[in-house]
């Protein structure tokens, strides 16, 4: 018993020795199989790995091993790995396995399916345990192993109960309505006199604030009539940029009032407008300003309208007509009227009682106060600590203001106000619904939030697979291409192939880094930051200059994005925000731009500006001179002859220091210096109009009588971005 025991543990030593030459095996294929590094001293002395080499050298092993095998610790015992037991050789298959889940679930190892993938095109170096298979080779894995596949069925996840907050039911009973002011929405072309006629009803001064006297925001306010009666009146942009806020405008809107210039007329906005107010289905009322003007012509306007079917009642139409003169406050009695009458007409009342229901106008961003909300509360009544939510946000109320800044206790229906208590600023247009609990608003922002997440999990699927079907349908075509050579040449020319791209890579991304102007976009608010991106949106020279957005948002401009712009290369444009001083400092340290504007206008030709600059200069050709070769013949100098033209200049001049270039039948078939240019004998620098001269040029070609010779100047001149944003 001793003397087995002790030639055991002798050929356990000779065993150890022979392993301690392999001291680490690296994980290279070796009789078909993958080997990991080992240490020795974290193996026991009979449970050490051996490699297959290893066996036919010391053939004792394989009986030692088998003495020993209760050595071997549960811990060893649970890391192998268990093959899944095969049903009537049916292989359950998914996309996107890997080798090794294939190999587990045919119940074979990863060798077996490198084997079968020897018989493929595929790389074996650049395939590892955790590569994913493409759908078709795991198929042809599976049929070549004398199995039959099955498509695994698809988890089923549990479905989500909708927890959304929905709008009450219409109240059918009319006396639980009360009346409401109306909702009034100015519309018109930019310029045209919209905030004067509201500063006047008002008796403030708005205009006179706004940049470049050019409204850019929707301005929602409360204007008392003498009668008692209330009027909420919604001031929407006129400029081409703000379409979407019009439109935003006439949404939640009872009467719009049409204003037209009486000298300018019908304007591309104000056919827009009139749109807006036909989608939504709200009666117009026509203001035509500027009456006091002596150029004025209100018949013409009306005449103009026609062709829009907007028909005055002097024409059998149904839409009031008034002539104004904002600035100087004439007949806006009779405009004030005039909405009042229509709004008894309409008999507009509201539920005053229950949940809140409202529309968001505009969202900003305050310092101070935090995100900030201007809305129109279209039923139930607002107070300090009603839960609302709006979009993926929701809010405590904290405070409620009225258009002058000033804090009231509730808003009524019709009436609007600006709220303070939101998580975060929710966009403009989103609608505002009062919830009974904070607990319940969180449920109802993470349900829109999932809602949205699943949405972007389905397209972004949708563009895969439509990435992956062109991806293989060009693979195919390459195969094709190469079908009729041997692999040896088929890798040859695979190589040649990736040889060129990977020197062409750098020039690639270089060319790229300076077309490319990545911007940072800051608003005041959110209808701004959303006028400028649907500006963007009509890029359409990205084959001159890409323009990339890397971020946009509200608020005063940060260290984050002084730290996006460096990162990216870009350019922060701001719009009605400020850059505090240190913000500047850091940004002229960095060589980061700071463009801010009021005006969204010039923000955008400082835009174009900025374009222009990244576009490489052009090179113009600007004519000096031009002759015509009158004659031919050779000089001989030493042993060459040189071809010389004997021209005659008939306009402009020829100045040997400028470019040439010969052309014949039309076609330019060379360009270049002169070698020579004389005057009879002499040599000369210029040849003016009229003079006869001789030239050769640098290059040795033959002049044929009739060719035309070109002296021209080349400077370079900046090109300019062909995108054209409407405006």
């Amino acid at each position: 018993m001793n003397q087995g025991l002790l030639l055991r543990f002798e050929n356990l030593v000779q065993l150890r020795g022979a392993c301690q030459q392999l001291r680490v095996l690296s994980s290279r294929k070796v009789c078909g199989a993958r080997w990991k590094p080992v240490e020795l001293s974290a193996h026991p002395v009979g449970s050490l790995p051996l490699h297959p080499q290893l066996w036919p050298k010391h053939r004792f092993i394989s009986a030692v091993l088998s003495q020993c095998r209760h050595l071997a610790t549960k811990e060893e015992t649970k890391k192998k790995k268990k093959k899944i037991p095969l049903t009537r050789g049916e292989v359950e298959i998914r996309q996107k396995m890997t080798v090794e889940e294939l190999a587990q679930a045919m119940g074979k190892d990863i060798d077996h399916i490198y084997e079968v993938l020897l018989c493929t095109n595929i790389n074996l170096d650049s395939v590892e345990p955790d590569s994913i298979l493409h759908e078709d080779h795991i198929k042809m894995i599976v049929q070549k192993s004398g199995m039959k596949y099955k498509s695994a069925k698809l988890k089923e996840e549990k479905e989500r109960k909708n927890t959304d907050a929905v709008k009450r039911q219409v109240v059918s009973y009319p006396a639980a309505l009360t009346p409401r002011p109306p909702v009034v929405t100015i519309l018109g072309h930019v310029d045209h006199g919209k905030t004067t006629l509201l500063d006047s009803l008002r008796k403030t001064q708005v205009a006179a604030m706004e940049a470049g006297g050019i409204t850019q925001h929707i301005g929602a306010f409360i204007v008392h009539m003498p009668s008692g009666e209330k009027i909420t009146f919604l001031d929407t942009p006129g400029h081409a940029a703000f379409s979407a806020m019009r439109a935003r405008g006439t949404n939640v809107t009872d009467i719009v009032i049409l204003v037209v210039a009486a000298e300018d007329g019908v304007m591309q906005q104000t056919i827009e407008s009139i749109q807006h107010a036909k989608n939504a289905g709200v009666p117009l009322i026509l203001a035509i300003n500027k009456c006091d003007k002596p150029e004025a012509d209100p018949e013409r306007v009306k005449k103009e309208l026609l062709a829009h079917d907007v028909v005055c009642e002097e024409f059998g139409g149904d839409v009031q007509a008034v002539n104004i003169s904002a600035l100087k406050g004439e007949n806006l009695m009779v405009l004030a009227e005039a909405t009042v009458a229509l709004a008894e007409m309409l008999e507009l009342k509201a539920d005053a009682t229950g949940l809140v229901e409202g529309t968001i106008i505009e969202s900003r961003k305050d310092k101070g106060k935090g995100p900030l909300t201007t809305a129109i509360i279209q039923r139930g009544t607002l107070r300090k600590g009603c839960v609302l939510v709006a979009g993926k946000t929701w809010a405590k109320v904290r405070f409620l203001f009225d258009e002058n800044g000033k804090a009231v206790d509730a808003a009524s229906p019709g009436i609007p106000v600006e709220i303070m208590g939101w998580k975060e600023c929710p966009s403009a247009g989103d609608e505002i619904l009062e919830v009974e609990s904070e607990q319940r608003a969180q449920e109802v922002v993470a349900w829109r939030t999932y809602v949205e997440q699943q949405e972007k999990v389905k397209k972004d699927l949708e563009v895969i697979e439509a990435k992956q079907k062109e991806h293989r349908l060009e693979y195919e075509k390459k195969q094709q291409k190469l079908a009729h050579l041997t692999w040896r040449q088929r890798k040859a020319v695979l190589y040649k192939a990736n040889k060129q791209l990977m020197f062409l890579r750098p020039k690639e991304r270089t060319e790229m880094d300076e077309n490319t102007l990545s911007l940072i976009v800051k608003g005041d608010v959110d209808g701004s930051v959303e006028a400028i991106l649907n500006i963007l949106d009509s890029y359409d020279c990205d084959d001159e200059c890409k323009l990339d957005i890397v971020y946009f948002g509200m608020g005063d401009i940060s260290e984050n994005d002084i730290s996006l712009a460096e990162a990216f290369n870009g350019v922060i444009f701001g719009f009605s925000v400020k850059a505090s001083e240190s913000i500047k400092k850091l940004a002229d340290k960095k060589g980061i731009k700071i463009k801010l504007h009021n005006i969204i206008y010039k923000l955008i030709e400082d835009l174009k500006d900025e374009l222009n600059s990244r576009l490489p200069p052009a090179m113009v050709e600007t004519t000096i001179g031009e002759a015509s070769v009158l004659d031919t013949f050779s000089v001989t100098v030493g042993k060459n002859k040189i071809p010389v033209a004997g021209c005659r200049v008939h306009k402009g001049l020829l100045d040997r220091k400028m470019k040439f270039k010969l052309i014949r039948n039309r076609d330019v078939i060379w360009k270049g210096c002169l070698s020579s240019l004389k005057h009879h004998k002499d040599d000369v620098q210029v040849i003016k109009t009229g003079m006869d001269c001789g030239l050769s040029l640098d290059k040795n070609l033959e002049f044929s009588i009739g060719d035309e010779i070109i002296c021209y100047e080349e400077k370079e001149v900046q090109q300019t971005i062909s995108w054209d944003p409407g405006f």
